[in-house]
């Protein structure tokens, strides 16, 4: 569901249409982050994660745990500004995530090793359950708060232009999250990930330790998946904080894996800005229509994910397959 503070943003007359842009824009920075991890554990494993939005919840979670309730490491940092504290209990949240996703490839994914796809899948539900039901437990069925250190604060630059201070860190969070996988794939470590993603046995008759590529790709799916769940946890996406449905924000960044292309780390980028601006054009200028109901915003990314599917089956940058019969 859109947050009522797009729709407000979106109705500041002449300057509806950059509003509604930096709001379409900082969506799909979500959406890229969590399409990103989810192609990623694909692309490396072959495996279709269902418990990516679970993960991203969890990640959340672990922010409200260690910034308010544990107070960690910002009790023993007091010297450091508010916001370095913040930031140092995000990136435990998040590493705590990655150690979750290498758990989750050596106990339950591994062992899956050739066996169908399918039956991996199904335990990725599983698991998907697993996790949410802990993170419900510990949440006790309420909302969380991250306390971040921006809260609900709004720039006007502009006129009646309004940019929330969590769209902008969401959107510098992202340009260097692109960055830093571009230069990881350029490493050897990465070389190698992007070998085993194009074939396993090619990979491992090179010497390379697939097991270790695949717990890595893992951690690296979860981490994204956390600093996803973050973002959507914090004003204006999710003011509220970590609720029991955070975890679905996977479930609608879902059509920007499958419109990029599943195997495809440029389509996760550009089907997750895209899902962004088309839900968010959507809610600002047919929330008028009242014919479409209110909760059609969210309906289109699908529409939207159907119709590149009927032209490009594969995605706009997936990797088509050819099979011989």
């Amino acid at each position: 569901m859109i947050d009522s503070f797009i729709i407000a943003q979106a109705a500041q007359g002449s300057d509806k249409l950059v509003n509604t842009l930096i709001s379409g824009v900082s969506l799909g920075a979500i959406y890229a982050i969590l399409a990103l991890g989810f192609v990623l554990i694909f692309k490396a494993t072959q495996v279709v994660n269902f418990a990516h939005g679970a993960i991203a919840a969890f990640g959340a979670y672990m922010v409200v745990y260690f910034a308010t309730v544990l107070n960690f490491p910002g009790r023993f940092l007091e010297f450091l500004p508010y916001t370095a504290q913040w930031i140092l209990s995000a990136l435990l949240a998040v590493a705590v995530t990655a150690l979750l996703g290498i758990v989750i490839e050596r106990l339950a994914i591994r062992p899956m090793i050739g066996k169908a796809l399918f039956a991996v899948a199904i335990i990725t539900l599983g698991l998907d359950l697993i996790i949410r039901t802990i993170t419900n437990d510990l949440l006790g069925n309420q909302s969380r708060g991250l306390a971040d250190p921006w809260g609900a604060q709004v720039r006007n630059p502009f006129g009646e232009i309004r940019v929330a201070d969590t769209q902008i860190v969401t959107l510098a969070v992202t340009v260097v999250l692109v960055v830093l996988l571009a230069w990881f794939f350029r490493t050897k470590t990465g070389t190698a990930m992007r070998a085993t993603a194009f074939d396993q046995e090619a990979a491992m008759a090179q010497g390379i330790n697939v097991g270790t590529i695949f717990a890595l790709a893992w951690a690296i799916g979860a981490a994204l998946a956390a600093v996803g769940g973050i973002f959507s946890s914090v004003f204006p996406r999710g003011a509220a904080g970590v609720t029991p449905f955070t975890a679905f924000i996977a479930f609608r960044a879902f059509p920007a894996v499958v419109i990029g292309g599943l195997d495809s780390i440029v389509g996760a980028i550009v089907g997750g800005l895209l899902v962004g601006l088309v839900e968010v054009f959507v809610a600002s200028y047919a929330g008028g229509v009242s014919w479409l109901g209110t909760g059609f915003a969210g309906v289109v990314p699908w529409l939207l994910m159907m119709a590149v599917l009927l032209v490009k089956p594969y995605g706009i940058f997936g990797t088509e397959e050819v099979r011989r019969v």
